[in-house]
C-alpha cells in the first residue's frame, strides 16, 4: 500500500471518528482501512488511536501527527496541481457535494463529459439534501441552494432560481386552490416539507404586498429527499415548495399546478462553496467553471418554458 494512501486514510479516520465511516468515505473496506492505520502505526512506532469496541479516540501522538499529516498531504496535492496547471492536463481526485435535485438534474448528467475532457481527474459526487460541512467531510466543492451558514469559505453565486408552490389537480379539486400564504398558515392545507437533522421549523418566505414575509407551515408528512416531496405532490398528498428547474416537466404537462399565486415564493440562490486553496487547484477551478456554465444554461431553459 502507498504511504500516502495510509496518510489519507488516517486523516479521514481522525476527522470522521470512525474506521467504518472513513472506509465508506474512501470506497475501501473497513479491513483495508484498519490495515492502513496499523501499517502507519508500525512505521511510526506509535499508537495513533485508542480503540475499544465502542469508540476510537486519537492519542496525543495521533493529534500531533494529524496536524503534520494535513500539511504533508496539502503540499503533495499542491505539487500535483501545479504540474497539472503547467501541462494543462490536471490530475487527481475531486470530492463534490450537491443537493439531490441539483446533483441529479444539473451536475451528474455532465460529469462524464468533464471526466472525458480531463481523463486524469476522478470525480466523487455525493448527493444529499442535508447540510454539508465541506471542511469536516473533506470536500473540494459543495453546491447548495439557499443561504449557507456563516463560515470563512468562499462563495461563488451561480443563479437566482425561481421557485413555485405547487400541487396536483387532484389535490386542488379535493382541498381547494389557495391564493395566499395566509391560507396556508391557517392550517387549511397539508404542506410537504423537507426535513433533515438539525433543520429549523418550517417557514416559507413569500412575496406579499407589504414585502417578503415568512409564513409558518405545517404538514403531516415530511422527508429528507426533495424528489420524494415531488412524488408526493404528484400523488395528490399536498403542496410542495420547489425550484422550477426541478419540476419544469410536470408544470408543462399540467401534472403539477402553481398555487398561492398572489404571494409567490422568493427565488432561492444557487451557489457553490470552496476554500481559497481549492480555488487555486486547477482541477477544482475547471470543474466549477465547467459546471456553472451548464447549470446557468439549464436553469435559463427551464425558467423560460
Amino acid at each position: 500500500m502507498s504511504y500516502f494512501d495510509n496518510i489519507r486514510t488516517f486523516i479521514r479516520v481522525y476527522e470522521l471518528g470512525s474506521m467504518s465511516a472513513a472506509a465508506r468515505d474512501q470506497r475501501i473496506s473497513p479491513a483495508v482501512a484498519s490495515a492502513r492505520i496499523s501499517q502507519l502505526e508500525a512505521h511510526l512506532d506509535v499508537r495513533l488511536f485508542q480503540r475499544t469496541t465502542r469508540s476510537l479516540t486519537p492519542t496525543e501522538q495521533g493529534q500531533l501527527f494529524y496536524e503534520g499529516a494535513c500539511g504533508v498531504l496539502e503540499a503533495v496535492e499542491s505539487a500535483e496541481a501545479s504540474i497539472g496547471d503547467v501541462t494543462d492536463n490536471p490530475r487527481g481526485t475531486l470530492y463534490i457535494a450537491a443537493p439531490l435535485g441539483v446533483g441529479r438534474r444539473l451536475i451528474a448528467p455532465h460529469t462524464p463529459e468533464f471526466t472525458a475532457q480531463y481523463p486524469l481527474v476522478d470525480v466523487r459526487l455525493r448527493l444529499s439534501d442535508r447540510n454539508i460541512d465541506l471542511t469536516a467531510e473533506g470536500l473540494d466543492i459543495s453546491f447548495f441552494l439557499g443561504r449557507p451558514a456563516d463560515s470563512n469559505l468562499r462563495i461563488r453565486k451561480i443563479a437566482d432560481c425561481q421557485r413555485v408552490l405547487c400541487a396536483s389537480p387532484a389535490y386542488i379539486e379535493s382541498h381547494g386552490h389557495p391564493k395566499t400564504g395566509a391560507e396556508i398558515e391557517r392550517g387549511q392545507h397539508n404542506c410537504l416539507n423537507l426535513r433533515y437533522p438539525g433543520a429549523a421549523e418550517f417557514q416559507w418566505e413569500l412575496e406579499t404586498s407589504d414585502g417578503p414575509q415568512k409564513f409558518n407551515v405545517r404538514g403531516r408528512i415530511e422527508c429528507d429527499d426533495g424528489d420524494v416531496l415531488t412524488d408526493w405532490a404528484l400523488a395528490g398528498a399536498g403542496i410542495a415548495l420547489k425550484p422550477v428547474f426541478e419540476i419544469a416537466e410536470h408544470l408543462r404537462s399540467g401534472a403539477l399546478v402553481p398555487v398561492v399565486e398572489e404571494t409567490p415564493p422568493l427565488p432561492v440562490q444557487m451557489a457553490c462553496l470552496y476554500t481559497h486553496r481549492r480555488h487555486q487547484d486547477p482541477k477544482a477551478r475547471l470543474f466549477m467553471e465547467f459546471m456553472i456554465e451548464r447549470i446557468e444554461s439549464a436553469i435559463r431553459a427551464t425558467e423560460q418554458t
